[in-house]
């Protein structure tokens, strides 16, 4: 996330005129060192956070405890992993079970996680860049042991030159096509999501970073300065919607 080149696409004529509707997902890590005012967030139309969990092996001492803050604000909750150049399936065994016993130790909340895999140019953990097959290999690994696909999340840049590239096999595009799109882009929204038809989250800003207009794209929110900020493509309603069918319950 923090080392996204940047870039996304408009889902239906007139969607980037009234983002203010959708505009309502943060994503967090353990980079974020500030303490969320969760009330205030929820104030602010903020429905959901997603919140780095591994990276790449590396669980996020930060996760477990605002997963918990989340909850008790009444926010939807999802997870990412940052892959590497490692094997894929063992990196998606780390993510579930890191995952799962966090969520287990919600009270007063069913642990539904919406479950990404983030895909991008590695710049500042080791083990060097996910390749597409060990992405692959995390897709259906997750898909195994959650029975859901996770999302995807890249810049618009990487999906356009990696994820669309003539060297990937038909086989490997389908199961990255079964997965939801989440890309970056800070200057424009998005156009180039082959092999997806279209995206479902878009991250417009992050560390301040953001070439739209002020009011229509902030990148603070309540008492988080400089925040990474995401679209969802429709309604608020479509929002909640989206994220109780394409979450994993590991209750």
């Amino acid at each position: 996330m923090r080392s996204a080149a940047l870039c996304a696409i408009v889902v239906c004529a007139g969607f980037v005129t009234a983002t203010a509707a959708s505009n309502s997902i943060l994503s967090l890590s353990h980079y974020d060192e500030g303490a969320p005012d969760y009330a205030g967030l929820r104030k602010e139309g903020i429905e959901a956070i997603i919140h780095e969990a591994t990276y790449p092996t590396e669980a996020d001492a930060r996760y477990a405890g605002r997963q918990v803050n989340a909850a008790r604000a009444g926010m939807r909750w999802g997870a990412y992993h940052f892959g590497n150049a490692t094997d894929g399936k063992r990196q998606a065994d780390r993510f579930i079970d890191v995952v799962g016993l966090s969520a287990n130790r919600v009270q007063g909340s069913d642990g539904k996680v919406l479950l990404i895999l983030d895909a991008e140019q590695n710049t500042h953990y080791p083990g060097g860049t996910m390749r597409v097959q060990q992405a692959v290999d995390f897709i259906k690994r997750v898909k195994e042991r959650t029975g859901v696909y996770p999302g995807f999340y890249s810049n618009e840049n990487w999906v356009k030159s990696l994820f669309n590239s003539s060297s990937v096999d038909a086989s490997s595009k389908e199961t990255i096509k079964n997965c939801f799109l989440w890309v970056a882009n800070y200057h424009k929204a998005p156009s180039s999501t082959a092999p997806w038809s279209n995206w479902m989250l878009w991250q417009y800003t992050g560390d301040g970073i953001c070439g739209l207009p002020r009011n229509g794209y902030p990148i603070h929110a309540g008492n988080l300065r400089k925040v990474e900020r995401t679209i969802f493509g429709g309604s608020r309603e479509a929002l909640r919607s989206f994220w109780d069918s394409h979450s994993w319950s590991p209750k």
